[in-house]
């Protein structure tokens, strides 16, 4: 009770102080505690032979109690030393990285106390004094062993240091893993803690992170680009749209004034692809920017412009009319359609058809088309003249005896 008072009244300005008091004022009791007993045990006479085993229980305790107070110190050392970087600022990447840093010492150097206590409390047995210079001698077939059996949580742990002092990613970074976009909430030695947008909690092994791609939105600042496409008519004017995008993100106080820029980024078929491209301070005020942008072109199209709108053209398309009905024409009959001249009741123009151009490629065009016209003609004219040249051979020709 004086302990406590007396370090209250020193550390009264001092918030690490303070906190030490708070933390520590447990274990520090039972130490004292602990350590009373034990001298008064040891002091005594003739208590009988269940005073050395008291005494070594007293012992094995007072050890473990000595552990909790410099897991304390370890604590309090760390609360401070974080107490010094704040991430309530617009560019908080350094204040990130330590904090990350400094968490996942803190861990380490706790596992390290709680494994020396340990090891400090099995000393006081003979036995395990005794068994030590075995185990380390077969230490190095227990440490195969126990790597090939756990070699999926070392990977994890050496994974996390590597996380922590490559400066890969850092405590409320933004990230998108799995196409989710969250924040890193939390770094450990096996894995890290994704917060998602919609308040959801993405665990992932630590060896993700270092075997997998993924994206760090705030990897060197904390200032990012946000793009927002619109499909629009042909027919859009784009002065008029650049216009309505000044307006638009000039009253809007996400926007950090860095960039603001409207392009048509594609152009191919019925639609126009236009790409606006702002930027904010970070990645949450950036998403509130795009939704208001696009909300408000959208709304812009609609009231100063609807001809812009996106449509699909199908003027001069097979089926529809042009004159400026819509609509697909009705289907012909086919009793009074026309039907379509056949290869074989028009002549092959010069120069023109597969069977043209030799002999051998007109019989074979007759084979399969049948005479052509001037055939038939020519075929004509040397039937008539054979005709004749009978006839007048047969008047000269005196008739037989």
């Amino acid at each position: 009770m004086l302990i406590g008072v007396v370090v209250r009244r020193v550390g009264r300005g001092s918030p690490v102080t303070a906190d030490l008091s708070r933390r520590g004022r447990t274990p520090l009791r039972a130490l004292l505690v602990l350590v009373a007993l034990t001298v008064v045990l040891e002091a005594a006479d003739d208590l009988g032979d269940w005073t050395e085993v008291v005494v070594h229980v007293l012992a094995l305790a007072v050890i473990a109690t000595v552990g909790w107070l410099v897991a304390v110190a370890v604590f309090v050392a760390a609360d401070a030393w974080l107490a010094r970087y704040d991430v309530d600022v617009a560019d908080n990447r350094h204040a990130r990285r330590v904090r990350t840093q400094i968490s996942l010492l803190r861990r380490l150097v706790v596992v390290l106390v709680a494994v020396l206590t340990l090891a400090a409390m099995l000393l006081t047995f003979p036995g395990a004094r005794a068994a030590g210079a075995s185990i380390l001698a077969s230490a190095g077939v227990i440490s195969i062993v126990a790597g090939l059996a756990a070699q999926t949580s070392l990977a994890n742990v050496f994974a996390g240091l590597q996380l922590a002092f490559t400066d890969a990613i850092r405590v409320d970074d933004v990230v998108v893993v799995e196409e989710e976009w969250g924040r890193i909430e939390e770094i450990t030695l096996t894995y890290v803690v994704v917060h998602v947008w919609d308040d959801r909690r993405l665990v992932l092994p630590s060896t993700y992170f270092t075997t997998t791609p993924f994206e760090n939105w705030t990897r060197k600042e904390s200032a990012v680009l946000g793009a927002v496409e619109l499909d629009v008519d042909w027919t859009t004017p784009f002065d008029r749209m650049r216009e309505e995008l000044d307006r638009l993100v000039a009253g809007d106080e996400n926007w950090d004034e860095r960039v603001k820029v409207l392009q048509v980024t594609d152009a191919v078929g019925s639609l126009v692809r236009v790409r606006v491209l702002v930027s904010a301070q970070d990645a949450g005020t950036l998403w509130d920017l795009r939704c208001a942008v696009r909300e408000g072109l959208v709304g812009w199209l609609q009231r100063e412009a609807p001809h812009a709108l996106p449509r699909v053209r199908n003027e001069g398309a097979p089926g529809y009319e042009v004159a400026g009905r819509r609509g697909p024409r009705p289907a012909p009959d086919p009793r009074t359609a026309p039907r379509p001249a056949r290869p074989a009741d028009r002549g092959p123009a010069a120069g023109e058809g597969l069977f043209t151009g030799s002999l051998e490629a007109r019989r074979r065009s007759q084979a399969f088309a049948g005479p052509s016209e001037e055939d038939q003609a020519e075929r004509a004219r040397h039937d008539r003249s054979a005709a004749d040249g009978g006839t007048a051979e047969q008047k000269t020709v005196p008739p037989a005896h």
